[in-house]
C-alpha cells in the first residue's frame, strides 16, 4: 500500500506545497503562481488543491501532512529577543504579536480546518526541511549538508551528513548571527526590498569594486572554526522595524538609500563588498564543513544557497568534488524537504527519489489552451513540434522576443524552458530591449543564458551539467553572446539536455540549426512585482501588456497582440475540487499582505 505526504510551508514568505508518493515527487507549486500576489505567504491552499488534483487523491487518503518549521520553538526565540532587547523592541514587538497570537502559532488548527483533515500532522524543524530538501533528492548516496538562510526557528546555518535515507545534522548557527541577514541588511541599506531585492544585490555587485570590504569584516566577522559572528552593534533586525542602525550607517559614510534613488558607484561599490565578504564566509564554511565530515559531495539549501555567483566559486575553488543546490531553496523548497523528512527519517523508509528536473507544477493540455483561446476569440495557429519550433527560432533570429509557455511549470525561482521569455543572445542591444520594455526592471540587471548541454563546455567556464541555473561561470565567447554576459564576464548559465526538457532542447537546436549559435537569452515569464506565469490566461494577459512579440502556448503559436480587447477575455483556468473534497475551499485571490 503506497504511503502519501503533504509538505507545507507558509505564514513567512514563500509559501508552497509539496506532494510525495512512495518517496517520489508527484506535484509541487507556490501558492503565489495561483494567487498572483508575489512572495504569497498565506495558506496555501491552492498549490495543495493542485498537488491533490495532481495525485488524483482527496485529502482523507493523506497519511501524513508535514508542516516545515516548529512554530512554537520559533516563538519562543522572538520572545526571548524582544525581552533582550526591550524597550527597543517594543514597538516591533506590538506589530508582530497581533499576527502571531491570531494565526501563526495554530498551525495545527488551521491546516485541519482548511483541509477538513483529521489525520497525523508533524512538524520538522525549519533546517531540518531545508537539509531533506537538498540531500534526499539528490544524486549521492552519501554526503554532506550545509543550510544557510535568514533564521529558522534558532538556527540560520546548519551541517551535516546525509547517508542513505538517513539524514544527521551536526552543527548549528543561532540567531541573532546569520550570513542570510546581513545579506537582506545590505538589500534594504542599498534601498531594495527584504526577502524580495537580494539577487538585485548580487546582480548589482559587479558593477563596484569592494572597496568597503575590511568595513564589511567589522560588520561579519570569520571565526577559525568556519562559522562567523555578526557585530551586533551594526544591526537593528534583532529590535526593530529596520535592518541597519546608525552606527552601520556611519561605518559605511551615509544613510540606506530610499527605493527609487539614483544608484550611484558608492551603491555598487557597497553591493560588491558585501557579496565579497559572503563568498568569503561561505567558502570557510565549505572548507570546514568538508574537513569535519571528510565526504566527496556537497548538498545546500536555504535562501543563501540561490547565490549562484557563490556557488559557482564553491564548485571551483571549494573542496567537494560535486555539488547539489536545491532549486527551490528558499523557504518554498522547505514544503518539500519536509514530506521527504517524514517519509525517510521519521518513516525510516529507505526508497529515495532522485530529481532529474523540476518541472513539477501546474501543466494544461493542448485541449484546456484551445478551449481557452477559442471562448476568448484569440487567433491562434496550432503546429505539429517540427513546424513549431523552426518557426519560432526564426522569430528568435530575427530578433523577436519570444512568450514561451509550455508543460509542468518550474518549482523553485527560476525559469527553466516551459514559463519562459527567449531572445536572441547574438544582439548587444536586446538586454536593454528587455530590462525597458518587457521586464519593466532596473537596467543593471544581466539575463541567463540557456545552451545545449553538449555545446556547454564550448561557451562556458564549467566542467557539468548546470540544469537548474544555480552556477555562474566565465563566458568564453562573449564576443558572441553580449546579451546574456555580465559586466564581468560571467553568466548564469542554464544547460539543457533532450531527457530534462525535450521540446525547450528541440528549439534550441533548430535556433542553431538557423544561426550556429546553441544559446538562448532565458528570462522568466513575468513583468517586475509580478509572479512567473502559471495559466495560459497569465501568459497572455503578460504577452499583451508588454511588448513581447510572439507568443505560444503549447502547441498553438499567437502573433496578434492587438485583438480581441484585453476586457472581453476572461480567465477560464480554475483548479477543481477533487469529488471526495467538497470542503475545500474554492481557490482565492489573496488580499494578505505582511
Amino acid at each position: 500500500m503506497s504511503t502519501t505526504i503533504l509538505g507545507i510551508s507558509c505564514f513567512y514568505h514563500d509559501a508552497a506545497a509539496a506532494l510525495i508518493r512512495d518517496g517520489e515527487v508527484i506535484a509541487a507549486a507556490h501558492e503565489e503562481r495561483f494567487t498572483r500576489i508575489k512572495h504569497d505567504f498565506d495558506f496555501p491552499r491552492n498549490a495543495i488543491r493542485f498537488c491533490l488534483e495532481e495525485a488524483g487523491i482527496s485529502v482523507p487518503e493523506l497519511d501524513s501532512v508535514a508542516f516545515y518549521d516548529k512554530p512554537f520553538l520559533k516563538f519562543e526565540r522572538i520572545l526571548f529577543s524582544y525581552l533582550a532587547t526591550f524597550p527597543r523592541s517594543f514597538r516591533s514587538f506590538m506589530q508582530a504579536m497581533p499576527l502571531w497570537l491570531r494565526q501563526k502559532l495554530w498551525v495545527r488548527h488551521i491546516i485541519r480546518k482548511e483541509l477538513s483533515y483529521q489525520g497525523e500532522i508533524l512538524f520538522m524543524q525549519h533546517h531540518q526541511s531545508h537539509a531533506a530538501s537538498a540531500f534526499y533528492p539528490s544524486p549521492f548516496e552519501e554526503a554532506a549538508v550545509l543550510t544557510v538562510d535568514g533564521v529558522g526557528e534558532w538556527a540560520t546555518a546548519t551541517f551535516g551528513v546525509g547517508k542513505g535515507h538517513h539524514l544527521n545534522l551536526l552543527r548549528e548557527i543561532r540567531f541573532p548571527h546569520s550570513l542570510g541577514l546581513f545579506y537582506s541588511a545590505l538589500t534594504y541599506y542599498l534601498g531594495f526590498r527584504v526577502n524580495n531585492g537580494e539577487y538585485k544585490v548580487m546582480g548589482l555587485a559587479p558593477y563596484g569594486e569592494p572597496r568597503f570590504l575590511n568595513r564589511m569584516r567589522e560588520v561579519l566577522v570569520a571565526l577559525p572554526d568556519g562559522s562567523f559572528r555578526n557585530n551586533m552593534r551594526y544591526f537593528a533586525y534583532d529590535y526593530g522595524l529596520r535592518m541597519t542602525n546608525e552606527r552601520f550607517h556611519r561605518l559605511f559614510g551615509a544613510p540606506p538609500r530610499k527605493p527609487g534613488e539614483e544608484l550611484t558607484q558608492f551603491h555598487r561599490d557597497v553591493a560588491a563588498s558585501g557579496q565579497a565578504l559572503l563568498e568569503e564566509i561561505l567558502l570557510n564554511m565549505v572548507r570546514h564543513v568538508h574537513k569535519q565530515t571528510g565526504q566527496q559531495y556537497l548538498c545546500m539549501a536555504g535562501g543563501v544557497a540561490l547565490n549562484c555567483v557563490a556557488n559557482g566559486r564553491i564548485l571551483r575553488e571549494g573542496p567537494f568534488e560535486d555539488l547539489f543546490v536545491q532549486p527551490a531553496s528558499s523557504d518554498a523548497g522547505g514544503a518539500l524537504g519536509a514530506a521527504l523528512f517524514t517519509y525517510h527519517q521519521l518513516q525510516n523508509r529507505p526508497q529515495r527519489f532522485v530529481m532529474k528536473h523540476a518541472y513539477l507544477g501546474s501543466r494544461f493540455g493542448p485541449d484546456a489552451v484551445l478551449n481557452y483561446l477559442q471562448q476568448n476569440g484569440i487567433a491562434h495557429e496550432r503546429l505539429p513540434e517540427e513546424k513549431l519550433v523552426t518557426r519560432v527560432a526564426e522569430y528568435l533570429a530575427k530578433g523577436k522576443i519570444v512568450g514561451w509557455f509550455q508543460g509542468a511549470a518550474e518549482f523553485g525561482p527560476r525559469a527553466l524552458g516551459n514559463r519562459s521569455i527567449l531572445a536572441d543572445p547574438r544582439r548587444a542591444e536586446m538586454k536593454d530591449i528587455l530590462n525597458e520594455k518587457v521586464k519593466h526592471r532596473e537596467p543593471f540587471r544581466p539575463f541567463a543564458p540557456a545552451i545545449l548541454e553538449e555545446r556547454l563546455s564550448e561557451y562556458f567556464e564549467i566542467d557539468r551539467p548546470s540544469p537548474y541555473m544555480l552556477l555562474v561561470a566565465r563566458v568564453k565567447k562573449p564576443e558572441e553572446i553580449p546579451a546574456v554576459t555580465h559586466v564581468d564576464g560571467t553568466a548564469r548559465v542554464q544547460s539543457v539536455n533532450e531527457r530534462q526538457n525535450p521540446r525547450f532542447y528541440r528549439l534550441l537546436r533548430a535556433f542553431e540549426a538557423q544561426t550556429g549559435c546553441p544559446v538562448l537569452v532565458n528570462t522568466s515569464f513575468n513583468v517586475r512585482g509580478e509572479p512567473i506565469v502559471d495559466s495560459p490566461h497569465d501568459a497572455y494577459l503578460c504577452f499583451r501588456k508588454t511588448q513581447i512579440d510572439v507568443l505560444v502556448l503549447g502547441d498553438f503559436l499567437i502573433l496578434d497582440r492587438e485583438n480581441p480587447p484585453l476586457d472581453n477575455v476572461h480567465n477560464s483556468f480554475r483548479h477543481k475540487t477533487c469529488a471526495s473534497d467538497a470542503k475545500m475551499p474554492e481557490p482565492v485571490r489573496n488580499d494578505a499582505s505582511v
